[in-house]
């Protein structure tokens, strides 16, 4: 079948519910003369007479009629699924598919997708929780949290966390045996806590002061994979940490750990969500966006 019957079968099945040529015309919002010489191509590719005309009437023939009656209801049943996707387009309701690392849910992405679920209970919501690197085409999610230097280029990434802040902090029973050190390079003479992360690595130890940026490779005596056992490595006095303020803030509150080169720990940008540019978010992905939005300007205004 040649795909241009298609549209030559839509515009017949308006004249015929139309009962003319002009009307049909009108509603399709092009002239009487094409509406007029497309049926009479179909006529002549079909090699039958579809319409009856005269000067006063136009009505369906036979082969007419028996046409009809298999397409207007195709034609009602595209036109009405076409209405539920827009509709759709509109409504929250569906899949919400989202993954990010522990921090961050803990610290941004569940407080926003638990209350878009509760504000939306129509939105079938998942939220898959692993340090992991995730392809969330392959693994089809909708969204992903993660840092914007750790995005592939064909996402689209977009902002949706406070900045973030890393901190080197030590118990202060082992800072009393210890000269604290100044700069980066003092990390040689102390004894370390590493962090492995989900790809086996060890995370590196990044710094910056004045525009000059210092990466140390640390010898750790101990490697943690897990954020809670890296601070509580720390507070019990095996060596210096690494590892994001968040984690590490009511430990400093409560005098248990004591942070060091602090002037070479600026704040950086935090988390962005991600989606393919290939796929257009859904109406519950657009609301989730925003909530991961209301939820950062809560913590930079708190």
């Amino acid at each position: 079948m040649d795909p241009r019957q298609f549209s030559d079968l839509f515009i017949f099945n308006r004249v015929a519910e139309q009962r003319s040529f002009t009307a049909a015309a009108r509603s399709l919002g092009v002239t009487q003369s094409a509406v007029s010489q497309t049926v009479k191509r179909l006529e002549q590719e079909m090699g039958l007479r579809l319409l009856s005309r005269s000067t006063r009437s136009l009505a369906p023939t036979a082969a007419g009629e028996r046409l009809l009656a298999t397409l207007s209801p195709v034609i009602a049943e595209i036109g009405a699924e076409i209405e539920a996707l827009e509709r759709l387009r509109e409504e929250p309701g569906g899949r919400l598919r989202v993954t990010c690392g522990k921090h961050a849910a803990d610290t941004l992405v569940w407080p926003a997708f638990s209350r878009l679920i509760a504000a939306h209970p129509e939105i079938e919501g998942e939220l898959s929780v692993e340090d992991r690197y995730v392809d969330i085409v392959a693994e089809r999610f909708d969204i992903g949290i993660r840092m914007r230097d750790d995005l592939e280029m064909d996402m689209v990434a977009m902002p949706v966390g406070p900045p973030l802040r890393t901190v080197v902090v030590g118990a202060p029973r082992y800072l009393e045996t210890r000269d604290p050190p100044r700069v980066p390079r003092d990390l040689s003479a102390h004894r370390c806590i590493g962090f492995r992360n989900a790809g086996g690595t060890l995370s590196p130890w990044s710094f910056e002061r004045d525009g000059h940026a210092e990466t140390v490779k640390v010898s750790p005596s101990i490697i943690v994979n897990d954020g809670d056992a890296l601070v509580e490595a720390a507070s019990a006095g095996m060596g210096l940490a690494y590892m994001l303020e968040d984690l590490a803030a009511p430990f400093l509150s409560e005098g248990r750990l004591v942070e060091v080169l602090a002037d070479w720990c600026p704040p950086f940008p935090g988390y962005h969500a991600f989606y393919s540019s290939r796929r257009h978010p859904t109406r519950a992905s657009t609301l989730f966006l925003e909530a991961l939005r209301q939820e950062s300007r809560g913590k930079l205004d708190g």
